[in-house]
């Protein structure tokens, strides 16, 4: 920012802007925080638990996760959950011993729930960070991001995956160009080892772990993007770009990692304290690995040519996709329901015009439309085929009772409407006159226990038999449960506006 010197005048009460590169750094350093705001909010939100979690680190817990996460990542495959939450169990054991191992477990898979963000739809996080426009406006940005995702391995099953932002919180460093971290790290850890600091030279090599990992990422994510749509990725030039800038980054990483593991090889040799000859061997495990990685991502990138052909091959071949049909209901007849009919048929008309398809005439030349006008019609019976005789075959008469039986059972529940009896008196009442007609009676007395009102009302039927359990028990030799009341309600006539009620069901009446 330029500072000029002008005369004294009055004050806009308005700042300067800064300059874009100072406001782009500030970004840089607001999206790094936020990144790490996930794993500050475990310790607050651990009160919510139920039970007592104080005792526990779970932002430490979050970042040992996302570094078991990251090192187990292969370029294909990431890490297993269920091998993630059993590694975490020895540290989250540590913090508190006492505790059961089932409450061990229980943090170990919500800190890792949490990392995931399960409860959310995009299972995502996202910040609000303000920075200055071109105008010099202050204007507030979104920024959306995710720690460890869930992806889809090639066999089938469901693997873990750090983000970049999730390497950055790891690393300790901001949203930096990984060809150039990746460079940087591993020119620290050479001097490093070259001056004996084997401890500093641990977490350098650790950090160069983390950005091959996160080089081999982006790699990965452009590989997929191009097996979704080839024309998402820019092959024409910034992907060739990429690959002979990661060929030429490998070569040169592949020289410095050899050298590096012949220093550190010398340096365990010829060192006397114990610790620093295993420090030296895990510096050997961590470039090992480093280099493992390299070949690997050496390997993928040769591959990446010829897999955009033939993806390129398979996407310009593939039939187009089907287009989906019209939903007759919710884009026809919904809303044509409540217009009237002179503007309804205009869309019908419309619809049924175009919707059935074409119809081919019978004759489309001269000679067919001749020939057929003067082809006599084939001769037809008067009648039609003859039918053949069908086979008629009695139905038998399997009811078990009889007209004059239901009658009787009638006459006998035709009851006045202000003297409804006791079901056991008419069972009783029954048997008097037929040994099977109480059956009968018990039958269309259970039936009155929900009768059918609005069905009785709408064809007009005066009367109504009920039959209502007032909690007596029925005392009869052949028949158990309620004693039911049996009666007859008179249906009220029916108003002016009944011919127009909907025809519903006897509940909703």
């Amino acid at each position: 920012m330029t500072v000029s010197a002008q005369a004294p005048g009055p004050q806009t009460g308005r700042s300067p802007a800064p300059g874009p590169a100072a406001d782009e750094g500030l970004a840089r350093r607001l999206r790094a925080l936020a990144c790490t705001a996930p794993l500050h909010d475990l310790d607050s939100r651990k009160a919510n638990l139920a039970g007592e979690y104080g005792t526990y680190a779970m932002a430490e817990v979050a970042l040992a996760a996302i570094d078991l996460v990251t090192l187990s990542m292969d370029f294909d495959t990431g890490a297993d959950h269920e091998q993630i939450v059993a590694r975490l169990l020895p540290r989250i054991a540590a913090q508190a011993p006492r505790r059961p191992a089932a409450e061990h477990e229980r943090v170990a898979r919500w800190v890792l729930d949490n990392l995931i963000n399960v409860g959310s739809v995009d299972r995502g996080f996202r910040a609000v960070y303000g920075t200055f426009g071109p105008d010099g406006v202050y204007v507030r940005r979104d920024y959306d991001f995710k720690l460890v995702e869930e992806v889809q391995g090639p066999g089938g099953g469901v693997y873990l995956r750090t983000t970049d932002e999730a390497v950055n919180v790891l690393v300790g460093a901001l949203d930096t160009d990984v060809t150039s971290a990746q460079i940087a790290a591993e020119v620290k850890l050479e001097v490093l080892i070259s001056r004996g600091r084997l401890a500093d030279a641990q977490l350098a090599a650790e950090q160069a772990r983390y950005r091959t990992v996160q080089y081999a990422e982006t790699l990965r994510r452009t590989l997929e993007t191009t097996r979704r749509d080839v024309r998402a990725v820019d092959w024409l030039r910034a992907v060739p770009d990429m690959i002979t800038e990661a060929l030429d980054h490998i070569a040169d990483r592949y020289r410095h990692e050899n050298a590096i593991l012949t220093n550190i090889r010398r340096a365990r040799d010829e060192a006397v304290d114990t610790g620093h000859k295993l420090r030296a061997a895990e510096l050997v495990d961590i470039v090992k690995d480093c280099i493992r990685r390299h070949t690997q991502l050496q390997t993928r990138l040769l591959e990446a040519g010829p897999l955009f052909r033939a993806e390129q091959d398979r996407q310009a071949f593939q039939p187009p996709a089907a287009r989906a049909g019209t939903d007759l209901y919710g884009q026809l007849l919904a809303p044509l329901l409540p217009l009237p009919v002179e503007r309804a048929t205009r869309v019908t008309d419309a619809f049924f015009a175009r919707g059935t398809g074409p119809r081919p005439p019978a004759a489309v030349r001269l000679g067919d439309l001749t020939e057929l006008l003067l082809t006599p019609p084939p001769p037809r019976e008067h009648l039609g085929a003859e039918l053949p005789e069908p086979d008629l075959v009695a139905t038998p008469d399997d009811s078990r009772f009889t007209e004059e039986q239901l009658g009787a059972a009638l006459d006998l529940l035709r009851l006045p409407e202000d003297a409804p009896r006791r079901l056991s008196g008419l069972l009783a009442e029954a048997r008097r006159g037929d040994a099977d007609l109480p059956y009968l009676v018990a039958l269309l007395a259970v039936h009155a226990a929900s009768p059918p009102v609005g069905t009785a009302h709408r064809q007009g039927e005066p009367r109504l038999l009920f039959a209502v359990d007032d909690g007596a028990e029925l005392d009869d030799p052949e028949f158990g449960g309620a004693d039911l009341i049996v009666g007859t309600a008179l249906l009220g006539p029916r108003g002016p506006a009944a011919p127009h009620e909907p025809a519903g069901t006897d509940e909703e009446d």
